[in-house]
């Protein structure tokens, strides 16, 4: 596993001003085109799951603080974000789902992020389900008891 990291104060984490997040994007996508080319170049990309994403996406609308300096900062969104997955059997050149009309929440195809984890686990030729484990009274695993492989998104 590779964790990318832009250093300390966590810079995507920004409500000031969206457009940061242009400039963030700009210095990374080079770097992730150069993962997959390097990768797609070596055969290694054939056996290798990459998912590029975060926790959560931001909302369509302002944030609007006394405090920022620039009013156009957006919040967290945790109904409607995007990941990218490619390489290691994930279909490529594939977009799944789609947001509302103000790109706020999810509305077609929606996906739980154990979804997304089962899938990969599967590809990664690990069973989720089998991953169970029983504490205090409660099956716990790492796609929670409610994650499913999402085979639309395999080649």
């Amino acid at each position: 596993m590779v964790q990318v990291y832009f250093g300390e104060g966590q810079p995507w984490d920004n409500h000031d001003d969206i457009q940061i997040h242009k400039k963030l994007a700009s210095k990374a996508d080079p770097a992730i085109a150069a993962l997959l080319d390097d990768l797609k170049t070596t055969g290694l990309l054939q056996e290798t799951v990459v998912m590029i994403g975060g926790e959560f996406g931001r909302t369509p609308a302002m944030e609007v603080s006394g405090e920022l300096r620039v009013q156009n900062g957006r919040d967290h969104n945790n109904h409607g974000f995007s990941m990218l997955l490619a390489g290691g059997g994930i279909k490529g050149g594939t977009t799944y789902g789609n947001t509302d009309e103000f790109g706020f929440q999810a509305v077609e195809n929606v996906l739980d992020p154990n979804d997304i984890q089962a899938t990969i686990l599967h590809q990664l030729g690990l069973d989720h389900t089998r991953l169970t484990y029983r504490y205090s009274g409660r099956d716990f695993r790492l796609t929670d008891v409610n994650g499913r492989v999402v085979k639309e998104l395999l080649a």
